[in-house]
């Protein structure tokens, strides 16, 4: 599926850009053997320790790879290096798996002559099995291999369920250096962030403090992969990670440099492109959706309220059917728990309108499934209570993704 994206004028999208776009970055994937064939080890590496920040779902089942690079990144609020493995996601896996994933962060360190807590590691995949650290072993010996390296096999090892990589990188102008931002995700299924089964890597060579890097990615995450969902289910293993590595030679961005704005804008939408991409590419998904919902008496009030309609089953199955039920969108904002006038309500499926301050708006219900039956589809609630504003994505729900869950573990 293809959309139309509009770019802050002052960021320029690199053509094929990566997470090795940025100065100072490398990175490889190759097949360890947990997968039947396709890649399932992957990892990226800056040649100088970065400044670090990270989120992490909020499952109460955390991963043993999750709680490792969380104490990597608290021992300095550095890392120079990322290894990811798919296939097994080394949750629920007791005191065994975090052994493993321990080992896992200190064979990578070796291999790549880098001090211990400056690796981190990452595991997607199945719940509740153990790695087969045989085959971790046999993967760390292939790491400086140059026939693995390339962007693209990263991208593709770290993959479950998605169908395709899903990649960026966009350039900016700070202090008159060309400041780059690369991006690598995975996530189609078990999508329902305040973090959720999704992998996010960001690399950028900005000068940039750890403590203003970690706010600015909890601000943006709020706004980009909090604001998506698939099927309402929050995973056990995943997170976003940022490494800024300073090669750009910048001088050190906080709120208070000029061009601040420049950097916060270049990170949101690289956060947002990597965010609307594992949301169309939902497992069993055939549209993006977008949920824009405004007039709300606050931003977070509208946030809420336009994820509880991104969210609601019977809003994703009428758009999988094309299927004008505006009642199932007014149902979800009514249950959000936000507060709103009914009598204000109105609603669009895309240019049209089919609620009017809250009744029937008459419409052509076969232009309205003409509009449904398109690849990109946009709802839009105006409330009419205040000027709080959000956005939420997700995609239509569809046979192919019971099929995929029926079957995920055989």
């Amino acid at each position: 599926m293809k959309t139309k994206e509009v770019t802050p004028h002052t960021l320029e999208i690199v053509q094929g850009g990566s997470i090795t776009s940025p100065k100072g970055y490398k990175a490889g994937g190759l097949h360890c053997g947990i997968r039947k064939k396709k890649l399932d080890f992957g990892w990226f590496v800056s040649e100088v320790p970065a400044s670090a920040a990270g989120v992490y779902t909020t499952n109460s089942f955390q991963a043993a790879p999750l709680k490792v690079t969380q104490e990597s990144v608290a021992k300095e609020n550095k890392l120079q290096a990322v290894v990811c493995n798919s296939g097994i996601a080394n949750a629920c896996t007791g005191e065994q798996g975090l052994q493993d994933a321990y080992d896992m962060r200190k064979l990578f360190a070796e291999v790549l002559g880098v001090e211990e807590h400056l690796a981190a590691v990452a595991s997607t995949g199945l719940i509740g099995e153990l790695l087969p650290m045989e085959k971790i072993h046999g993967a760390m010996a292939e790491i400086n291999d140059e026939k693995h390296g390339g962007s693209e096999k990263f991208e593709s090892a770290i993959l479950t369920t998605d169908t395709k990589e899903k990649g960026i990188a966009i350039q900016l102008k700070i202090d008159g250096k060309t400041v780059t931002i690369g991006g690598a995700a995975k996530g189609s299924g078990m999508i329902n962030p305040n973090m959720a089964t999704m992998l996010s890597f960001i690399t950028t060579d900005a000068n940039i403090p750890s403590e203003h890097l970690s706010q600015a990615l909890k601000d943006i995450t709020n706004q980009s992969f909090n604001m998506i969902t698939v099927d309402g289910d929050t995973s056990t293993n995943d997170m976003v990670l940022v490494l800024a590595n300073g090669l750009a030679e910048n001088e050190a961005l906080s709120p208070e440099h000029k061009e601040w704005d420049q950097f916060y804008q270049g990170l949101r939408y690289v956060c947002e492109h990597l965010a609307k991409e594992i949301a169309r590419d939902g497992e069993g998904a055939t549209k993006l959706v977008e949920v824009t919902v405004e007039g709300a008496t606050t931003d977070q009030s509208a946030q809420k309220i336009a994820k509880s309609i991104i969210s609601s089953n019977l809003v994703k199955t009428a758009i999988h059917g094309a299927d004008a039920n505006w009642g199932r969108i007014i149902t979800a904002i009514g249950y959000s728990g936000e507060p709103i006038n009914p009598d204000k309500v109105s609603i669009y499926l895309g240019e049209i309108k089919v609620v009017e301050e809250g009744v029937p708006h008459p419409f052509n219900e076969e232009q309205a499934k003409d509009y449904l039956l398109q690849e990109n589809v946009a709802i839009h609630a105006q409330l009419g209570d205040g000027n709080g504003k959000g956005i939420a994505w997700g995609c239509d729900l569809s046979y192919e993704y019971v099929r995929i869950n029926a079957s995920y573990r055989t």
